[in-house]
């Protein structure tokens, strides 16, 4: 390769690089600090209330950080809080909004494979910005959502 060559080649370099660096964003994460404090917040909403339930806090990609199921909760409520807590992350909104939209007549939501169109599953949100989710089952849905509501709450801002 001649020195023009050399030249072009790491002209073009720097280029991709300075506008990789442009591209990159900050971006808040939930800690497992904060994960751990909406579990508690969660816990106690759910125990206050004689709920028996399973309670799930999830990145903002939906993948659980911590999940308690508390006693007596019906097992099939880990597999459940887990897709509220995914969906509520991934969709950016409470999952029941999701479950109402497809009663009011939105079937196609149905075709999002892998996701819980359940109420019960609760975005954290942080300056605007959704850093993970809150997913709970094991009483009626409004129950669920309350003890979700609690969880996210107490990182929320």
């Amino acid at each position: 390769m001649n020195q023009k060559n050399k030249l072009f080649a790491a002209g073009l370099l720097l280029v991709t690089s300075l506008s990789a660096q442009a591209q990159l964003v900050d971006k808040k994460a939930l800690t497992l600090a904060e994960a751990r404090k909406a579990m508690a917040a969660a816990t106690a909403e759910a125990k206050n209330n004689g709920w028996n339930v399973v309670i799930v806090v999830a990145d903002d990609a939906g993948y659980p950080l911590t999940i308690d199921r508390l006693d007596n909760a019906q097992r099939p409520s880990v597999d459940i809080s887990i897709g509220k807590a995914k969906t509520a992350a991934l969709f950016r909104r409470p999952s029941g909004a999701l479950e109402e939209a497809i009663n009011k007549g939105r079937p196609a939501l149905l075709s999002a494979d892998g996701h819980v169109f359940l109420q019960g599953g609760v975005p954290i949100i942080v300056n605007g910005d959704v850093i993970g989710a809150v997913g709970v089952s094991g009483v009626r849905a409004d129950q669920d959502e309350q003890v979700a509501m609690a969880g996210a709450k107490a990182v929320s801002r």
